[in-house]
């Protein structure tokens, strides 16, 4: 028997499993499997947290579908509350701090990216005014945060399509590693509306590093200045950042219950 923790980051929820105590072998079958919401633990992300030589532990991220990803900040903020403590983490996007708070944990979610081949494009483009969009969207930006996102700034959020839209969008040859797919709607200078369709999960209740991604791309429009609160349908993260800084995400991280299973059962 293995044991895990269920917690969440606003509504995006995550099983998470503590490897160092004893290897848990981890294929996408199996991710996919823990993650089934009627057959499973069920989850938005698995999150495996492990040794590492550079930092104080490691986070491995698997989508619902199985599929293994960079980033994921609402997770991030999860670890030091997981673990106890403020942390360092190697991740596949690079080393991050997390800092515990009252309620949650602020963390230190690096350097933002805007070069066409680092989000990564198919092709070379403007990233902040991109020349391509779908349907009636209006033309987007894209930030590497650690993952890829593609930003919609529409004047009404609620009239998106997003079920609809994101998938598309989602799949997008333009994409060559799929993105995830942000629509905002500015309601304030330092206030913003996000919905998220996440790569590999579908629509969820919040997303930390598409929080970061659209408060980065609305700043270096000037459209907002920040800090921005960024209000997710599970609640606000507020986020911070300087052209040229990294970013400072800060936000809730809940522990809900912990529990044991036989992986060998997935």
């Amino acid at each position: 028997m293995g044991r895990f923790s269920k917690m969440h980051g606003l509504g995006n929820d995550f099983v998470v499993i503590d490897a160092r105590t004893g290897p848990v072998a981890m294929t996408e079958a199996r991710a996919r499997a823990i993650a089934d919401r009627h057959a499973g633990i069920g989850c938005d992300q698995l999150i495996m947290i492990g040794d590492a030589p550079d930092a104080d532990v490691s986070m491995q991220i698997f989508n619902a579908d199985g599929s293994e990803v960079e980033a994921c900040g609402n997770a991030t903020r999860c670890v030091p509350l997981f673990v106890g403590r403020d942390v360092t983490i190697r991740t596949k996007a690079g080393l991050l701090d997390a800092h515990l708070i009252d309620g949650g944990a602020s963390v230190d979610m690096g350097a933002p990216r805007f070069e066409w081949d680092a989000i990564p494009l198919a092709y070379a483009m403007d990233t902040l005014t991109m020349p391509a969009s779908w349907e009636d969207l209006p033309a987007p930006a894209a930030v590497n945060v650690g993952n890829p996102h593609i930003i919609f700034f529409v004047e009404d959020l609620d009239a998106v399509p997003v079920e609809r839209l994101g998938p598309l969008i989602e799949q997008d040859p333009l994409f060559p590693q799929r993105v995830n797919v942000n629509f905002a709607q500015v309601v304030g200078d330092e206030h913003v509306r996000l919905i998220v369709w996440e790569r590999g999960a579908g629509l969820t209740r919040a997303c930390g590093t598409g929080a970061c991604a659209t408060a980065v791309a609305a700043i270096r429009r000037r459209i907002a200045s920040g800090p921005v609160t960024v209000t997710l349908p599970g609640g606000d993260l507020v986020i911070d950042w300087k052209p040229g800084g990294s970013i400072q995400m800060t936000g809730p991280a809940t522990h809900v219950f912990d529990g044991e299973a036989d992986w060998s059962r997935f």
